[in-house]
């Protein structure tokens, strides 16, 4: 017999906005030091080496404390299929999007615009759904 979820909907008219909605990611990759090299080439960043826990892994540096992320060595999921997440990156985005190709990555979008900005859709070596994302 299937379980019953129950959802609790809130009634007054309060609603919870915090500044930053995500506060981490994590990206499973096979080999941490290649997906090291392939993200510092596209963002454009310097990922800095940790070890959390029992785990070896790599942040994304950011300004400001709270919302980042990091690459740690796991399993990903089948190529595209697990979720979606956005990257900012240096340099406009029609840049990034050769650097994903020289880099061993694929581009699966052309450029999509919204109010915020731009973004298109990519894949990393292990198949990871990555959004880079140009704000307006």
């Amino acid at each position: 017999m299937a379980k019953l979820l129950h959802i609790h909907r809130r009634t007054d008219s309060m609603s919870f906005t915090p500044k930053d909605f995500t506060v981490w990611i994590e990206i499973p990759v096979r080999d941490l030091d290649k997906a090291v090299e392939y993200y510092a080439r596209v963002t454009g960043a310097d990922l800095i080496p940790e070890e959390i826990g029992p785990n070896r892994t790599a942040r994304f540096p950011t300004a400001a404390k709270g919302v980042a992320g990091h690459l740690y060595e796991g399993a990903p999921a089948p190529e595209g299929a697990g979720p979606t997440i956005h990257l900012m990156f240096d340099g406009p985005l029609e840049t990034a999007l050769e650097r994903v190709w020289e880099a061993g990555g694929k581009v699966v979008s052309d450029p999509i615009s919204i109010p915020d900005g731009r973004f298109a859709y990519t894949l990393d070596p292990d198949g990871n759904s990555i959004g880079l994302f140009e704000a307006a």
